[in-house]
C-alpha cells in the first residue's frame, strides 16, 4: 500500500531549466563556467494581475471539466492532492453519467483576495481567498503553483474554510508575503515534518495536534467504525511530502505560519467468512481494480491546512479535504 506517485512534471525540467537559464543574470568566471544568479534573487512569485488570470483560467477549465465529466479539460489547471482528488471525482462521475453532469452548476469565484509571497528559486506559488456560490459562506482557498517560466499556473491545493479561519499574513511595505521554508525550525513542528506526524498521530495519537474534528474528532469516528457485525475496517495513513505534493507554508502576524500538505490514506474492508463486503456504489466500482470477494481497500487523497504556532505550542489543523482516488477488490 506504499507506492509513491512522483511529480508528474519531470519530464519537463530540462526544458524549464533552459529557459529559466536564458532568462538570468550570467557571469562568466576566469574559468569559463557560468553561473545562475538569478535563482537566489528573492522575487515576488507573481503580480496580482498573473494571479487573477491563473484564476479565471482555472475556473473556466474546471468548469468545463465538470460540466463534461472530462478530467482532460482541466488537466493543466490542476496538480498534486488536487488534481488527483478532481481527476479521480470526474472519472467517477463520467461512469455513472456518461453524458455529462446534468446538474451542473458552474462554480463562480468573487471578493478574492490574493497573498503573494517573495522568495528565491522554483516553485513560485501563491494564495488565493474567495467566496463562492457553493459551500455556504465558506472562503476557497487555492495554493498555485508553477515551476519554471513556461509552466501554466496550477491548483495544488484547495480548502474550504470559515471566514474567520482565514488568518492574517504578514506582509512587507509593498504587500507581498512572507514564504516559511519547509525545515524552518521557528515553528513548533518545521512545516517539512507536518503530513508525516499527521500521519502518525491518526495512527497512535499524541499531543503535536489540537483536539478537533479533524484531529481526535477523526480518530474517535475511526474507533466507532473499526468493527461492525461480519466486517473489519482497517486504517493505514501515510504522509506525501515530494513534488507536486511538497508542503506550502505562508508567515501569519503572529510569527507562525498557515501551512498547506497532503497525506495519503487507506480503508481496508474486510469481511468474515461467509458474509459479503457490503457492495459499492458506481462511483466506487469505477475507480476500483480487481474483484471483490473478501475485501476492499479503498484510497484517499487529503489536502489539509494548518496553522502552526511560533516556537512551541499544537499544531490546529484548520481545514482538510479529501478525496478517493482508488480502491482494490481481493
Amino acid at each position: 500500500m506504499s507506492r509513491e506517485r512522483g511529480p508528474r512534471r519531470l519530464r519537463r525540467l530540462d526544458r524549464s531549466a533552459l529557459i529559466a537559464a536564458s532568462v538570468t543574470a550570467l557571469s562568466l568566471t576566469a574559468s569559463g563556467c557560468v553561473v545562475v544568479h538569478g535563482e537566489k534573487e528573492v522575487l515576488p512569485s507573481a503580480t496580482t494581475a498573473e494571479a487573477a488570470k491563473a484564476l479565471e483560467e482555472f475556473t473556466a477549465a474546471y468548469n468545463k471539466a465538470d460540466k463534461a465529466y472530462n478530467s482532460s479539460l482541466d488537466a493543466d489547471y490542476v496538480t498534486g492532492a488536487l488534481g488527483d482528488i478532481d481527476a479521480a471525482r470526474l472519472k467517477a462521475g463520467k461512469a455513472v453519467s456518461p453524458e455529462g453532469n446534468a446538474a451542473h452548476s458552474p462554480l463562480e469565484l468573487s471578493d478574492t483576495k490574493f497573498t503573494i509571497p517573495k522568495k528565491a528559486g522554483w516553485p513560485r506559488w501563491f494564495v488565493a481567498d474567495a467566496a463562492a456560490n457553493k459551500g455556504g459562506k465558506a472562503r476557497w482557498v487555492f495554493v498555485f503553483t508553477r515551476s519554471g517560466l513556461d509552466e501554466p499556473w496550477e491548483a495544488a491545493y484547495l480548502t474550504l474554510l470559515s471566514p474567520g479561519d482565514v488568518p492574517k499574513f504578514k506582509t512587507d511595505t509593498d504587500g507581498w508575503a512572507e514564504s516559511v521554508p519547509a525545515n524552518s525550525t521557528e515553528l513548533a513542528v518545521p512545516p517539512g515534518d507536518l503530513s508525516k506526524g499527521y500521519a502518525t498521530y491518526l495512527k497512535s495519537g499524541g499531543d503535536v495536534f489540537a483536539a478537533g474534528g479533524n484531529t481526535s474528532g477523526w480518530r474517535t469516528d475511526r474507533d466507532k467504525d473499526s468493527v461492525k457485525p461480519g466486517l473489519v475496517r482497517q486504517y493505514i495513513d501515510e504522509p506525501l511530502t515530494n513534488g507536486d505534493y511538497a508542503p506550502l507554508a505562508l508567515r501569519t502576524t503572529d510569527g507562525g505560519a498557515l501551512v498547506f500538505f497532503t497525506t495519503r490514506h487507506f480503508q481496508k474492508e474486510t469481511a468474515h467468512s461467509g458474509v459479503s463486503v457490503p457492495a459499492p456504489n458506481k462511483a466506487v466500482l469505477a475507480l476500483t481494480e480487481g474483484e471483490i470477494k473478501q475485501s476492499l481497500t479503498l484510497e484517499f487523497i487529503s489536502n489539509e491546512a494548518a496553522l502552526v504556532p511560533k516556537g512551541s505550542g499544537k499544531v490546529d489543523v484548520i481545514g482538510r479535504i479529501q478525496g478517493m482516488t482508488s480502491a482494490k477488490g481481493e
